[in-house]
């Protein structure tokens, strides 16, 4: 397996992960019936906010990370720089996902531009053809 589809991989595992842990922190805010119900009026907030929040993010660039990697590996275009972008894309996400929901701010929008930085280097083999 490339160094690539393994990082695809973990990111699965932090997103399932993340969604757990905004799960587990929601019960613990609103309980177990609000949580079984329509969720109409429920609304996390502090920290089982961030993790909904953080788990919602990652979803988002999760679709993007995936369609880079699966191109990149159906092409044949993996080489060293998308190897390690994916690896700075996963390390940059669970560093996002800690940092999402202990709410530090600024901390949190530079390690997600960080991230970015890693879908890019996963994508420019694709964008230069």
């Amino acid at each position: 397996m490339t160094v690539e589809l393994s990082m695809l991989f973990w990111a699965v595992v932090l997103t399932f992960g993340q969604v757990i842990v905004a799960v587990l922190l929601a019960l613990m805010q609103v309980g177990l019936p609000a949580l079984a119900g329509n969720r109409d009026d429920v609304v996390e907030t502090a920290m089982a906010g961030r993790a909904k929040r953080a788990h919602q993010n990652m979803l988002e660039n999760l679709i993007l990370f995936a369609a880079l990697v699966l191109i990149v590996q159906v092409a044949g275009l993996n080489n060293a720089n998308t190897a390690l972008g994916a690896q700075i894309f996963v390390g940059a996400r669970l560093a996002h996902a800690v940092i999402y929901l202990f709410g530090i701010p600024w901390l949190r929008t530079a390690v997600w531009a960080v991230s970015i930085v890693g879908l890019v280097m996963v994508a420019l083999p694709i964008v230069m053809g």
